[in-house]
């Protein structure tokens, strides 16, 4: 079997999510696990963190030292870890898991040439907001990030009650237009959920 589907299969048959295999060239291979959904649901109730532990990577590693030793795979070190609050969105799947939650995204192309919003500055490929399903069935459109452009504040500076938020925009997009997604690297120390629209980068 290939490196791709020993892992695959590997990973799957423990309970986890593969999110990404990187091979460098000094032969360090790179494996990152999540939960998946239900077990993510199950810990938090459990532990109060949906996160990947140091024991579910040991129990990863173990097995796959082990399969991958039986199928003749070469690499100098292995490490297995989680992806970390900025968690790569790679497939159809993390992003219907991840709908409601902050992304980052890079565009292939800038907004301007693809003919979407002309609100958006021509030359933006860079996005963070909410990541929605796309309501409009007219669209080829699969996915959309909402946010909206408050300016940003300097730390201490007070807001006032009375200004009036700008409006919600909307970009629909599909996975081939993306370059990149990630969730936003977002901290609140009440946990990893946020409800406020966050402010363009």
């Amino acid at each position: 079997m290939a490196l791709q589907q020993i892992v695959e299969v590997t990973v799957a048959g423990l309970g986890y999510d593969l999110v990404e295999i990187e091979r460098s060239a000094g032969g360090l291979l790179r494996i990152t696990i999540d939960l998946l959904p239900e077990a993510a649901a199950a810990a938090e109730a459990l532990t109060g963190s949906p996160f990947i532990t140091v024991e579910d990577c040991e129990k990863v590693n173990r097995q796959l030292l082990f399969a991958l030793e039986v199928d003749g795979i070469d690499y100098k070190r292995m490490e297995v870890s989680s992806p970390g609050i900025d968690r790569p969105l790679r497939h159809a799947k993390d992003f219907e898991r991840f709908v409601g939650s902050i992304i980052d995204v890079t565009l292939k192309a800038p907004i301007g040439s693809i003919g979407q919003d002309p609100a958006v500055h021509a030359n933006r490929k860079k996005f963070r907001g909410t990541l929605e399903k796309a309501a409009a069935e007219n669209t080829a459109a699969v996915w959309q990030i909402v946010w909206r452009d408050e300016p940003k504040t300097k730390p201490g500076q007070k807001i006032s009650k009375k200004r009036v938020p700008l409006p919600l925009q909307a970009l629909g997009f599909t996975l081939d237009e993306v370059r990149e997604a990630r969730l936003a690297p977002i901290v609140d120390f009440k946990g990893r959920g946020a409800n406020a629209l966050p402010q363009a980068e």
